[in-house]
């Protein structure tokens, strides 16, 4: 996928009517799918103590309801812009936003969580066409360089911002509706793209006929969903059988997909990039970053309702803080690594972001609440820096002609390092609550316990309710500690691949 093509058709006055006016209301178009997109990645955050009373979701299912989306999204972003480049950009946009409203209505009345996770399903193959093809369009849409930084930098902001406030818009439209409306409030947003899209927004298409890595993509998905449903299945029921055909047989499928990229000619993933040491800091450092942050907003959501009983509105409004800080030093962070260097100012973000993470440590049992709101708006902080740098340094690393491969990647690292977090790290926390629980009469999930502890007696569902909060406290205190040391070592590792200095333009005021 290219940033920027050529159109499928143009006249000798496009350049100026594409970077008019018209043009930009087409960018405020673009950023609406955007939006939604990096939003529904964690508007179920505060939604899942919701869930768990109205579907009674197993461990597994409750996280495969969070992140299927990602994995889908993330196994197929670079697939859907080779789609684009052939068959027309906005042709996919509205196909795919046409797709994922559809999969919105059926995710918001869901009868059960196996028809929750089919249609968030749906809606990752939907999300996987939206980002891609906006990125592409604003490329062409704005040729000027500065005028498409800007544009670009409006995109990022719209991706970092959804993904921020998600748990917020959650919260407030779960205080005053029914959990399935954090999927229907998509819709609307929806009709208006397909309404404005075909008037706003030019068609391109760049006319490559380089076939499709079929292959490719059939073994990229062989190696990651066997991996993720063997860390699942292990973390609610141990090193068993299952767990093991599982995760042999994603390891041979990434070990497939790993030797067919490298001989195939036209690979769906480009692995000669990350023999760039700068490429691979940045990719790695999205990764980490989206793994950490996808593991603590969906961690301490569940903290903030069953453990410390705060209502879904105010745990909405306490994540207000990190939402506030992660917009606004995405923003400001080119300004930060003018002064100090993209290279420390990476490290910056990761020592931040490692702070506040640290802080979740001293979460307790009855109080929290000061000690959430200071470290979540520090993490915030890092968070915020480490993603508005990394789509600048992956491109700029890598040469013009391999751009668009450099975005794909980048936007990948994104998607899958969210889905990672949750499967990963979200499973982490899983096992320490099933070991710190075992025997005492507890489910397999907190909401699941507190629900089944209402039909003991009182004395009874006291004490096992008193155990399953310590349990997940107890789960939230490792997996905090483990994103602090994933954090640190990427600090040390951006430290030493992006030794020399690069220079970052500042933002035109």
């Amino acid at each position: 996928m290219s940033i920027i093509d050529r159109p499928a058709n143009s006249g000798s006055g496009a350049k100026e009517h594409r970077s008019g006016r018209r043009a930009w209301l087409g960018l405020a178009v673009l950023t609406l799918p955007v939006f939604l997109v990096s939003m529904d990645f964690s508007v179920l955050y505060l939604a899942i103590p919701t869930l768990s009373a109205e579907l009674a979701p197993s461990a597994a299912e409750q996280l495969w309801i969070v992140d299927i989306y990602g994995f889908l999204i993330a196994g197929l972003l670079i697939t859907m812009g080779n789609l684009g480049d052939r068959f027309g950009r906005r042709r996919l946009l509205l196909i795919g936003a046409t797709l994922f409203g559809v999969a919105s209505v059926l995710a918001a009345f869901a009868p059960d969580a196996s028809a929750l996770i089919a249609a968030r399903a749906i809606m990752g193959i939907g999300g996987a066409t939206l980002l891609p093809s906006s990125l592409s369009l604003i490329g062409n849409m704005f040729p000027d360089v500065v005028t498409r930084a800007k544009a670009i930098g409006v995109w990022t902001a719209a991706f970092a911002g959804g993904s921020a406030l998600g748990p917020v818009i959650g919260g407030v439209l779960l205080h005053h509706f029914w959990w399935g409306s954090v999927f229907l409030i998509n819709v609307p947003v929806l009709l208006v793209l397909l309404v404005l899209a075909p008037r706003l927004v030019p068609e391109y298409r760049s006319g490559i006929t380089d076939p499709f890595d079929v292959l490719g993509i059939a073994l990229s998905m062989l190696g990651i969903l066997p991996l993720v449903y063997a860390i699942k299945h292990g973390a609610a029921e141990g090193l068993d059988t299952t767990t093991l055909t599982f995760a042999a047989i994603g390891i041979v499928g990434m070990w497939l997909f790993i030797r067919h990229e490298r001989r195939t000619p036209f690979p769906l993933l480009e692995l000669k990039l990350f023999g760039n040491a700068r490429f691979s800091a940045a990719i790695g450092s999205a990764l980490t970053g989206m793994m950490t942050l996808g593991a603590l907003s969906y961690l301490t959501g569940i903290y903030l309702q069953s453990v410390l009983g705060r209502d879904v509105m105010t745990a909405a409004l306490l994540g207000l803080p990190m939402a506030i800080a992660v917009a606004a030093f995405s923003m400001s962070a080119s300004r930060i690594a003018a002064y100090v260097s993209v290279r420390w100012a990476f490290v910056l973000g990761m020592v931040f972001a490692a702070a506040g993470n640290a802080g979740m440590i001293f979460l307790g049992v009855d109080q929290g609440v000061g000690v959430y709101l200071v470290s979540s708006a520090i993490a915030g902080i890092g968070y915020g820096m480490i993603f508005s740098l990394v789509s600048d340094v992956a491109v700029s690393s890598v040469p013009v002609e391999r751009s668009g491969a450099a975005v794909g990647i980048s936007e990948t690292s994104f998607e899958l390092g969210t889905a990672f977090g949750l499967a990963i790290l979200g499973s982490v926390a899983t096992m320490v609550f099933r070991k710190n629980t075992e025997g005492s009469g507890a489910q397999e999930t907190l909401s699941e316990t507190l629900h089944h502890a209402q039909d003991l007696d009182p004395a009874a569902q006291s004490t096992l309710a008193d155990t399953a909060r310590d349990a997940f406290v107890d789960g939230l205190h490792v997996t905090a500690t483990v994103n602090v040391a994933l954090l640190a070592a990427m600090a040390v590792i951006v430290a030493v691949l992006l030794r020399t200095r690069t220079s970052v333009k500042q933002p035109a005021q």
